[in-house]
């Protein structure tokens, strides 16, 4: 049946945590076989889920059953869709245009396997403009926890000079040629619809996603009241040393599970 949400298949997923189980999941999406990652604590409890939302762009950036491993074993059920057009689903990438509903409908693949109904969203890079859509187009999420996440395409393209290529053919064009394209990806113009908590992590001298994006965001949610926090970190870039990596997941974990919902 092609209802979005609906799983197509699972194979089981060689897990690098003996205490965490991993299935690789196919599901549908607007028509589509999409393809993700679960990863469920061995040992049988209520968790809370979590929807992880990776970076990058096609394979670039791919879920890593490591990470998603040890936010499972911070108590969570976590799913990690792949988006179209990787891993041998179906479609193509299409950095947070109708890929994200695949965020959208794997909210619903996780509840499938929550006996909770608190569903929170932990993004990372790209992940987090496909975060923010998911909070703005659903009603049922708890928490969203944005690590160096993407705010605003148009700053992605003005500041990722290896990327242009790629977000012209994808995108239709520059930020000049179809601003109105650009401008549909950005969920800051929507972003009075989002109504949940938001903790935004960002390290000060992130290249590769720049922290005006992490400004942007907080000041936008600020001006409509919204609840939002945000770690900053000096010294640190896109990638954090392992043991603040480590520190920080555990902070935001911790985080997370303290909101309403």
């Amino acid at each position: 049946m092609k209802i979005n949400g609906v799983i197509e298949s699972r194979r089981d997923y060689p897990s690098p945590n003996p205490q965490v189980r991993l299935t690789e999941i196919t599901y549908w999406s607007e028509g589509l076989r999409v393809k993700g990652l679960l990863a469920e604590p061995a040992i049988a409890g209520v968790y809370e889920g979590l929807l992880y939302l990776r970076g990058g762009m096609q394979g670039i950036g791919m879920v890593r059953p490591a990470r998603i491993a040890q936010f499972a074993s911070q108590g969570f059920v976590v799913f990690a869709p792949y988006y179209r057009g990787n891993r041998g689903g179906e479609g193509r990438d299409e950095f947070a245009g109708n890929d994200r509903f695949d965020a959208v409908n794997g909210v619903d693949v996780l509840k499938q396997f929550c006996q909770t109904h608190r569903i929170h969203i932990f993004a990372f890079s790209r992940g987090g403009i496909m975060a923010l859509w998911t909070g703005i187009l659903r009603y049922d999420i708890t928490s969203i926890v944005t690590w160096s996440g993407v705010s605003n395409p148009k700053f992605t393209y003005e500041e990722r000079i290896d990327m242009r290529r790629m977000m012209k053919r994808v995108i239709g064009g520059s930020p000049t040629k179809v601003p109105e394209a650009y401008n549909e990806r950005s969920p800051i113009v929507e972003i009075k619809k989002l109504n949940v908590p938001v903790l935004i992590i960002h390290g000060k001298k992130d290249e590769h996603v720049g922290i005006q994006h992490a400004f942007l965001l907080e000041e936008s949610l600020k001006a409509f009241d919204k609840h939002v926090e945000t770690w900053y970190f000096n010294d640190f870039t896109h990638f954090f040393p392992a043991s603040v990596n480590y520190k920080t997941v555990k902070g935001a974990c911790n985080w997370m599970k303290l909101q309403k919902g």
